[in-house]
């Protein structure tokens, strides 16, 4: 496709992603009284990709706990999310759990005394469950076409039990990766979603405490520093909130103790990131005063 400067590119290496329109744009903001302000396609479901990789780590920290940081580091990579360079130098250790090889690393831990479908299921149960919405699925179709040709994934994958790093069959791990990666939300689905990590760990309509309140501020400190992989310090520079992208074009937003926010445009900037998405956040947190480093 076409690249459109004022758009960003819409990711081709995943060929089901390639055919979306790069004029989608939709944009939820859900506050702690529950109140939504929903703009354009926003009830639209698209692959949420490596936006996933939040509840899966928010899944493994609670099966684990902290013991989970001797697999995956808590550090900015500054390189592609996809990039294998660094396992060489540091043994096979992902340096976070946001790019692919620490979200595979962080996908084994859940799969550990399951059967792929049964870790799967999970996810997906804890997807649904936190947007009180039992709609949510895997789109099969983006599924099948990141496993015909996620060859650089299965490499980092291989790469990492040469390590010890994955305990399981790296065809298993990467089975449920790609397909937690494939779970498709709309903007208000991943909002609500999200809506734990901007109360401290608590779902603010029922008052249900989903994790505790230093996991949660833990999860966003990851998320804010990694969570837009060699773009991170851009994103913070210019939204200056805690924030994960995906590449079907998905940006999850956390404003703590104010609201969860979910944007969706496709295109993507050179780092695998929303541009139009970013642009967005950038404004509203702008016009509203909600970065975390004041106005």
């Amino acid at each position: 496709m076409a690249q459109r400067p004022d758009r960003g590119e819409v990711a081709t290496y995943i060929p089901e992603l390639a055919r979306i329109d790069a004029k989608s744009f939709g944009l939820v903001v859900i506050d702690a009284d529950g109140h939504v302000a929903a703009a354009g396609d926003s009830e639209v479901p698209f692959s949420i990709q490596s936006i996933s990789k939040v509840f899966t780590l928010t899944l493994a920290l609670g099966m684990v706990g902290d013991r989970l940081w001797r697999r995956v580091g808590r550090e900015p990579s500054g390189s592609p999310f996809n990039s294998i360079v660094q396992l060489e130098h540091e043994r096979g250790i992902p340096r976070n759990p946001f790019i692919n090889a620490g979200a595979i690393a962080v996908t084994d831990l859940i799969l550990s005394g399951h059967q792929p479908r049964e870790a799967l299921g999970e996810i997906v149960r804890f997807m649904r469950f936190l947007a009180d919405d039992s709609s949510i699925t895997i789109d099969e179709a983006v599924a099948a076409s990141e496993q015909r040709t996620g060859f650089r994934n299965i490499a980092l994958a291989n790469y990492m039990k040469s390590f010890g790093v994955l305990e399981n069959s790296v065809d298993f791990a990467l089975g449920v990766y790609f397909h937690h990666c494939a779970i498709a939300m709309s903007c208000r689905q991943l909002a609500m979603a999200g809506r734990f990590l901007a109360h401290h760990g608590r779902n603010p309509d029922t008052g249900l405490l989903v994790v505790q309140p230093e996991r949660a501020r833990r999860i966003n400190a990851v998320m804010l520093t990694c969570g837009h992989y060699d773009g991170s310090g851009e994103f913070a520079y210019r939204v200056g909130l805690p924030g994960k992208s995906g590449v079907g074009g998905g940006i999850l937003a956390i404003a703590p103790g104010k609201a969860s926010i979910a944007v969706w445009a496709p295109g993507l900037d050179a780092s695998g990131n929303s541009h139009l998405g970013r642009i967005a956040l950038e404004m509203l947190t702008k016009k509203l005063g909600w970065s975390i480093f004041g106005v």
